[in-house]
């Protein structure tokens, strides 16, 4: 049994190397570019050891760069995040009904966008060895990676600065772009947010209202456009 636990473990780690490099890379940008805006290399490197997502912590480190309410930090990252309770409740159908709800616990935490997509792509049964095999590459690479971005931030210059920051927003749009390739309504569905984005970007008077909440709203109009004129007809069963 302990040997079975050793194998999911290590083909736990064998399946994160690729992700963690890509995290190793984005992270890295992710802490020069907020120890660029002031935070320290303390601050960032907790921050991705405890919000181990890299779109609900982008949000919250510019929330935090721009002196927003806690409120405001905290509705923000809890809707970018929501997407995660949807991933666990999809990944609890591949877990075995007598594995108890702590290890369930443990194993949420690794969830994130790319760890989901290799374990519900993934033939095997979902284990805490399996999950945890992942998740401790993937996680450390994070946390490596933003905490050696946030110290070399000052050692490069300004041109490299740039260009890495650039590098996060480049990871979000490579996420979105091959599903918004195959279906136009995805696509539609991203270029509403976008609009709405540069509406509360550019227009006077609500382009006052703070970032966070501008997230919000722009996510959830073109969400509830998406599910109101995009409805997915569920696949009638083959009669026998």
């Amino acid at each position: 049994m302990e040997e079975k636990k050793n194998n999911l473990f290590l083909y736990g780690v064998k399946r994160s190397i690729p992700i963690a490099l890509a995290y190793l890379a984005v992270s890295f940008a992710f802490g020069v570019m907020m120890k660029s805006g002031g935070l320290s290399p303390i601050t960032l490197t907790i921050m991705s050891l405890l919000n181990f997502s890299s779109a609900g912590e982008l949000a919250g480190a510019k929330l935090i760069l721009e002196v927003a309410s806690y409120f405001e930090i905290f509705i923000t990252v809890l809707f970018i995040n929501l997407r995660y309770a949807l991933m666990s409740i999809s990944l609890s159908q591949k877990i075995s009904s007598d594995v108890p709800r702590w290890k369930r616990f443990i194993m949420s935490f690794g969830i994130t966008d790319e760890n989901y997509a290799l374990l519900i792509s993934d033939e095997k049964e979902i284990t805490l060895s399996y999950v945890l095999g992942l998740t401790t590459i993937t996680l450390f690479s994070w946390v490596l990676g933003t905490l050696l971005g946030s110290l070399g931030a000052n050692i490069f210059p300004e041109r490299i600065l740039l260009a890495l920051n650039l590098a996060l927003y480049a990871m979000l749009i490579a996420i979105i772009t091959p599903d918004a390739k195959k279906n136009y309504k995805i696509l539609i569905v991203i270029l509403i947010a976008i609009s709405l984005s540069c509406m509360f970007y550019y227009v006077p008077v609500i382009n006052e209202i703070g970032l966070g909440f501008k997230i919000i709203i722009s996510s959830f109009i073109a969400s509830i456009i998406g599910a109101l004129f995009f409805k997915i007809e569920a696949k009638k069963e083959d009669e026998e």
